[in-house]
């Protein structure tokens, strides 16, 4: 384990030169990894922990998503099977259900959590709040958890690249005392690039915060917010756009994910760096109000069991499509669909 110094932080950090592939398929040699759920995060682990050598199998229910692991190669009877079966086979069982889904499955796969099994997540939503979920394990299994920071695809993806998505990494309950092994190896298994810890609270709280907040709604309100103002002024829709995503997500994102914010400023006119530094208050003066509220939301349990009311409706889906069309069809996004395709490399 490395001591990592983070802006005068310390943290504990493994990377894949300290914890190579070979270690982790060692620690791992005798255990049968059942990854349960081939949705979001299901098929980019599941792929990768195969790829990479660990004997896994998965467990999904019959339907589309069940037709999908067959035509990326799981095979009904041997490496796919029903979500029951899959658990009663597995030591290591990864719970990569959604939220509302894992609480619906949850007495099922407890059913099979026999003495020294280790029970995995991607997310610590159904623990954190097992007040809410009922997911409560029993005390004689290991519960540890995985946390990929993006998503499935981009998980799959950097790996087929042969690059590595950072992961955070937690410990709730060590049963067995092989629980941080176990941990560390199934984060390297999967393709992260390094493991940070955390903890089961700090990760379901930060990443209900990061999703509503600077990932997706925040920027969605922010960029629309933007937009809005200078269709209203006069500017046209591909003007608006471009002014407010498509230089952002093309041009500056990629400046200050390579090197950080102050080198993007760098590379930019003075008149942009004047007017940055100075407006950079204002709106963060203006929003902090509004990420303090969203926290506070957060850890009174309010956005989690507005998800799991929402998301456990049997028009849940109906309905979501719904409110993704409505973003889809707005004029900022139809706008983004002809920049798109006006790229040079579409052309």
């Amino acid at each position: 384990m490395a001591k990592m110094n983070f802006g005068g932080v310390i943290e504990n950090v493994e990377t894949r030169e300290e914890f190579p592939l070979d270690k982790a398929r060692e620690i791992l040699k005798d255990e049968t990894i059942a990854v349960i759920g081939y949705g979001v995060q299901g098929p980019g682990q599941s792929l990768n922990l195969r790829d990479n050598g660990f004997n896994v199998i998965v467990g999904q229910r019959p339907g589309k998503t069940f037709e999908k692991a067959i035509a990326d190669g799981w095979v009904p009877g041997e490496t796919l099977f029903d979500i029951k079966e899959a658990c009663e086979r597995a030591t290591i069982i990864a719970v990569l259900l959604s939220d509302a889904a894992q609480i619906a499955v949850w007495p099922t796969i407890k059913e099979t959590l026999t003495p020294g099994k280790a029970l995995y997540f991607s997310h610590g939503f159904a623990i954190n709040w097992s007040d809410r979920t009922g997911v409560v394990p029993p005390a004689d299994v290991d519960v540890i958890m995985v946390a990929p920071k993006g998503s499935g695809t981009s998980l799959r993806t950097m790996f087929l690249e042969g690059r590595g998505l950072n992961s955070s990494y937690a410990i709730y309950q060590d049963a067995t005392g092989k629980a941080w092994n176990r941990v560390i190896a199934m984060g390297i298994g999967i393709g992260s690039g390094y493991l940070f810890e955390t903890t089961f609270k700090r990760e379901a709280t930060s990443d209900l915060t990061g999703e509503r907040g600077t990932l997706m709604g925040a920027i969605q309100g922010l960029l629309l917010a933007q937009y809005e103002t200078l269709r209203e002024n006069g500017h046209t829709p591909s003007e608006a756009f471009n002014e407010t995503v498509e230089e952002l997500t093309q041009s500056l994102m990629p400046l200050f994910a390579a090197k950080g914010m102050d080198w993007m400023y760098a590379n930019c006119s003075t008149t942009a760096q004047r007017g940055a530094l100075d407006w950079m208050v204002p709106f963060h003066d203006a929003t902090k109000p509004v990420f303090e509220k969203l926290y506070k939301s957060v850890c009174d349990g309010i956005e989690a069991q507005r998800s799991i009311d929402s998301n456990s409706q049997p028009d849940y889906r109906e309905k979501l499509n719904e409110e993704l069309k409505a973003l889809h069809d707005s004029e900022m996004w139809q706008t983004a669909a002809v920049v798109r395709q006006l790229r040079p490399e579409n052309n």
